[in-house]
């Protein structure tokens, strides 16, 4: 691995202990970004030694959600594999008396000894300069010698990162504020072992909308997973987790990926807390699904649509109910949201109609009747050219609405054609359904006024 290569080099460290959590992707983008930034590389590490909490589909989840976000790693790393390492470590530190072992009595049982390896620490100043907060300084005495190993086999955090970040070549330690703390015991390990220390950096923490900590098991939607489930395109999540305590300056907040690498300046990060805020994430993912092109669009539209299991469902006629739902959903899983609630039941079978709801306000049934039976006549003799797009039909009907008021003309086609108090206006509605089907529901409904 260590190849003393001067090439900006960044990691992610995630542990599989839970499912991928925006912090943590958060965290993930910033190295990317940085390292494609600069020309450099990206590096994912599992640091997978925590027997006890690790879960296989935990990594799988973490592997693959990066994935999905197009965080690719360019090199992969698990951190149980390169125990041997860290043992050499420990063994050099014994040797140069700059560790011990320390036979003490254990914190878990009070009654059995254990044999940890401590550092040897001095009581020496740490100062680094942090990217983003500047000049950061603490006085170590009060840490003592504190432990890096349960045993001369069994390296603890502080010590595995150490090495693994030297053996790696990182240059850049890009992480959460919260780990800001643990950073003066690593610079004392480096010291300790002659490697050179990285440049640190501490990207301020994501708070909830109640300005509280973040919490993958308060808050499901934290989780990466459940975010692309509820149908986020990984477009609109990278976009805005930028936007979790950086901006490039201006107005502009919509940036694609390599927008961001170009605009990137780490000395612009925020240093205080950035709220997670689910309208601002929504208005982006609706922007990106509204450049989506009409292939890619309709592609992922159908196959929620057929999952639904609309009865009466067409395709054919599902495709030109398609740009009504681009212009109406945020994200896709409210297309499943709209079939189950029966928002497009009324597309592929005839709707219910009464009498009462045909009627607009205070219009008469006699008046309604004469209103159906003009623009019945009118779509009947009209030419089947003038059903393709909703714009023509519209010129056909609108002038007799304007004269003879629009809410008593166009209210009774709407609802004679979607059986909806709420739905799209009747001209998109006949060029949805076509000639034959618009008719057979307005003849249906003038049965029904009496």
């Amino acid at each position: 691995m260590r190849n003393m290569t001067p090439n900006i080099r960044t990691r992610i460290a995630p542990s599989p202990t839970g499912y991928f959590h925006v912090g943590t992707a958060r965290t993930a983008l910033f190295n990317f970004v940085y390292a494609r930034k600069h020309g450099g590389e990206f590096v994912l590490r599992i640091e997978d030694t925590d027997v006890k909490r690790n879960k296989q589909e935990f990594e799988t989840d973490i592997v693959r959600e990066m994935d999905w976000l197009g965080l690719a790693p360019d090199e992969t790393y698990r951190q149980s594999e390169l125990v041997e390492t860290h043992k050499k470590a420990i063994q050099t530190l014994i040797a140069a008396d700059k560790a011990y072992i320390s036979h003490e009595l254990s914190k878990e049982d009070p009654e059995k000894k254990v044999s940890v390896v401590r550092l040897r620490n001095r009581g020496e100043t740490v100062a680094f300069a942090d990217l983003i907060r500047g000049e950061i300084t603490f006085d170590t005495t009060e840490l003592g010698d504190f432990v890096i190993a349960r045993s001369v086999s069994e390296p603890l955090y502080h010590l595995a990162v150490v090495v693994d970040d030297a053996e790696m070549n990182i240059t850049h330690v890009i992480r959460g504020e919260d780990h800001i703390s643990n950073t003066p015991r690593q610079i004392l390990i480096q010291r300790a072992l002659g490697y050179a220390e990285p440049h640190y950096a501490h990207l301020p923490l994501i708070l909830a909308p109640d300005k509280s900590k973040m919490s993958k098991r308060k808050h499901t939607f934290a989780i990466v997973r459940q975010l692309r489930e509820d149908g986020f395109l990984p477009e609109a999540i990278n976009n805005f987790l930028m936007l979790l305590g950086w901006n490039p300056g201006g107005d502009k907040e919509k940036m694609s990926i390599d927008e961001i690498i170009l605009l990137f300046d780490i000395q612009h990060v925020h240093k205080s807390g950035a709220v997670f805020n689910m309208e601002k994430l929504k208005w982006l993912n609706k922007e990106y699904l509204r450049e989506m092109s009409e292939e890619d669009f309709n592609a992922h539209a159908l196959a929620y649509l057929k999952e639904a299991h609309i009865p009466g469902f067409a395709e054919t006629l599902a495709r030109k109910v398609l740009p009504l739902i681009k212009e109406r959903i945020t994200m896709w899983s409210e297309i499943r949201e709209m079939a189950k609630e029966g928002e497009f039941d009324y597309f592929f079978i005839s709707p219910s109609v009464e009498k009462e709801r045909l009627i607009w306000k205070d219009t008469s049934a006699k008046r309604t009747k004469e209103h159906l039976k003009h623009i019945y006549e009118v779509l009947n003799d009209a030419d089947t050219s003038v059903f393709e797009n909703s714009e023509s039909i519209k010129n056909l009907i609108w002038n007799y609405a304007e004269s003879e008021g629009r809410g008593e003309v166009l209210w009774p086609i709407r609802y004679a054609l979607s059986g909806k108090e709420r739905s799209p206006d009747p001209f998109s509605l006949i060029a949805i359904l076509g000639k034959e089907e618009s008719l057979s529901r307005i003849k249906a409904a003038i049965t029904h006024v009496v």
